[in-house]
């Protein structure tokens, strides 16, 4: 990856040291990040200009015939983010505070659907979460964030309808690489982080990089924490000049709360009475993963390449709530056990060749995916500690079983670009009941993609697209939300069509990109709250709505991103009353602007500023669309300074505040109302050497 980024942002010039002349003229200039994952993902600034995100094939996003969104490493280390959630927050089409502050999991919607069961992937390889042992991705492991909207199952198999987030890991540097950072902030929040990396070689061939951090830290629900203690190890080996091998691993423990939710006195209220007694409020949770990316080009003109990782996930959740009880409240306490495991791998050859005037890269893979869980659950009525006593018994499991062969061919010709995809999957479940009775069922399916796109010399690329997703989905699912009856949950299907234009203005580094969709999908699984337990049920839904994204580097000293979303998911099949309503939770509009600037000549040299307002719009309470949640602003603010000015080279100061009028009203989802997370501030000492 080449990553041009400002001497201020990163607080560090390497090999181009910053020098102090008497206390106020000092040198500040541009460094040129290079890792060994220029094809993966290449960003400079906000902008990110190509990467294998879409095609698996290294592609220039503006020609790409789809909507797709990057978050950059920039505009991760300028907003400080502190969850996956945090960190697409500012992007077009994702929804993000549905269940208000709850740190256990990155509950992810993109375009109205669900994205966190089977939607989310890590370097190119699904991520699997189980109904509770969720992968946890820390921004401080990764280097940017892709999101593809809209079904992209003909090429990455298994995912949802509203589109995918791949996570793009911190890769090895092939220069010497060093950072310590230390954090304080509100809720006596205690951080320390380190980032190393280089050649250890002479003649840089084998390269290392070591990530980690250790956190202490609450929250302002009583009993809550946000405690954390991670390592990322990741190690390349430049076998030869064709070949290339790259290990990526992390080991993490944590532990939050057990539950994030507040007591619902009446139907569509959530109260200042939080759920959790802080006597037993812990879920911890550790989790590992570890693989390998390989490439050899065999020929200049076909390279082949695979992509493994096994990865493991141990939950142990205690949580309680409140219920009404001879005329007042008394208190339940649950304990839930579960493991979840998986096993992916990716196996492909790209082809580029040329039939007369049209240029193609042409990818053929077959990926497979091992993935299951059992869990174990109790709950008690009499005490905390009665409750922790109790035996856990077997509640249930999964395993998947799924094989894809797919094919992609990329055709160019001049200023066309037409995307020809296709994918077969043949799935396995086999789910177990309480009692370990296997219920198996087998799913196949065709997914498929075509797109067209044209490139003015203006910069101006309009472009369309027709796609299909398949997705056999994780848990068991209710009909009658009010009874004990489950089943397995069925495929989800879907199809979009959408049409947009992608823009780059001339003599800028800048991308901006806008798109209407609509998207059909039959059996799609959500959470329904109504009977006050979480319980999965499936509904048939449309979504369809407009887009518009940008992200530009407008000078050397500012930099800007902003999005607007209209969205409307109908409920076409679901509970009785709900059909043709509007599906709980899902704003109707969003918006969002975030600036840095960090001028690089005049007095302000070396002090960087920014901030940003996140709009969330009214949206619905619960599927039945009696009652509104109301729309909300949130504002968020940066402040950097470089000690260089004060001669301290690479050394940077940094303050975040999120949510700065402490905005902790309530948003409900299917008629479970919970509260937003008030004003957070961050600060932090940032050494790079």
């Amino acid at each position: 990856m080449r990553t041009s980024i400002s001497v201020l942002a990163v607080t560090a010039v390497i090999g181009l040291p910053a020098t102090a002349q008497d206390g106020q003229n000092y040198e500040l200039g541009t460094i040129q990040l290079e890792s060994e994952s220029d094809d993966t993902l290449q960003q400079d600034g906000y902008v990110a200009q190509g990467g294998r995100q879409a095609t698996k094939v290294d592609t220039e996003i503006r020609r790409i015939p789809q909507n797709i969104s990057v978050v950059t490493t920039d505009q991760i280390e300028d907003q400080q983010p502190r969850t996956l959630l945090d960190t697409v927050g500012y992007s077009s089409g994702t929804s993000v505070n549905n269940f208000g502050f709850d740190t256990r999991y990155d509950a992810l919607y993109l375009r109205g659907f669900p994205a966190y069961y089977t939607g989310l992937f890590r370097d190119g390889l699904r991520q699997y979460n189980g109904p509770s042992a969720w992968y946890r991705n820390d921004p401080y492991t990764y280097e940017g964030v892709a999101l593809l909207k809209g079904p992209a199952s003909s090429l990455y198999g298994v995912s949802g309808p509203g589109g995918l987030v791949n996570i793009v890991s911190k890769r090895p540097l092939d220069y010497k690489f060093r950072e310590l950072k230390f954090t304080t902030g509100t809720d006596d929040r205690a951080e320390v982080a380190f980032d190393f990396s280089g050649p250890i070689d002479d003649d840089g061939r084998l390269l290392y990089r070591l990530t980690g951090l250790w956190r202490d830290s609450g929250t302002p629900l009583p009993g809550y924490p946000d405690d954390k203690m991670l390592i990322a190890p990741s190690l390349t080996y430049n076998l030869s000049d064709r070949t290339r091998i790259t290990f990526l691993g992390e080991y993490s423990e944590a532990t939050v709360g057990g539950t994030a939710a507040y007591y619902n006195p009446s139907y569509g209220v959530a109260s200042e009475l939080y759920n959790g007694d802080p006597a037993y409020n812990d879920f911890e949770q550790t989790q590992w993963r570890a693989g390998y990316e390989i490439e050899h080009e065999l020929t200049n003109a076909i390279t082949l390449r695979q992509n493994l990782r096994y990865s493991e996930v141990d939950a142990d959740l205690e949580y309680s709530g409140f219920y009404a009880a001879g005329g007042g409240l008394a208190r339940y306490w649950g304990h839930y056990l579960e493991d979840m495991q998986q096993f992916s791998v990716d196996t492909m050859a790209e082809i580029d060749f040329s039939t007369g005037a049209v240029e193609h890269e042409m990818v053929a893979g077959v990926d497979y995916t091992q993935a299951s869980y059992d869990a174990y659950s109790a709950v008690g009525y009499v005490s905390a500690a009665a409750t922790a006593a109790m035996p856990v018994p077997y509640s249930g499991g999964q395993r998947n079983d799924q094989v894809g062969v797919y094919f992609h061919d990329q055709m160019t010709s001049g200023p066309w670009t037409v995307f020809a995809s296709g994918r077969y999957d043949w799935v396995d479940t086999k789910a177990y009941d309480a009692t370990g009775r296997p219920t198996n069922t087998s799913d196949e399916a065709f997914s498929g993609r075509i797109g067209v796109a044209y490139e003015f010399s203006n910069g101006l690329t309009p472009f369309a697209n027709y796609s299909t997703s398949f997705s056999p989905n994780v848990g068991r699912v209710f009909d009658d939300v009010t009874t004990n009856v489950s089943r397995p949950a069925e495929p989800t299907r879907a199809e979009q069509a959408e049409i947009g234009v992608k823009y780059v203005i001339p003599g800028t580094d800048s991308l901006i990109t806008a798109s209407l969709f609509d998207i059909q999908q039959e059996d799609g699984v959500v959470f329904d709250t109504s009977t006050g337990v979480n319980k999965q049920r499936q509904l048939d839904l449309h979504s369809q709505g407009f887009e518009i994204e940008a992200q530009a580097n407008l000078t050397k000293a500012l930099r800007v991103t902003g999005s607007f979303t209209k969205v409307e998911v109908e409920i076409e099949k679901g509970a009785a009353g709900t059909n043709g309503n509007d599906l709980s939770a899902i704003p109707e509009t969003s918006a969002s602007l975030w600036a840095f600037y960090e001028p690089t000549t005049g007095p302000l040299r070396g002090i960087g500023i920014g901030g940003g307002l996140r709009y969330v719009g009214p949206s619905w309470g619960d599927d039945q669309n009696s009652f509104r949640n109301s729309e909300r602003y949130f504002t968020d603010l940066s402040f950097t300074y470089d000690l260089a000015r004060h001669g301290i080279e690479g050394v940077q100061l940094q303050a975040n505040v999120k949510n700065l009028f402490d905005e902790d009203g309530q948003t409900c989802s299917a008629g479970t109302c919970y509260r937003y997370e008030g004003r957070t501030a961050t600060v932090s000492l940032r050494h790079r050497f």
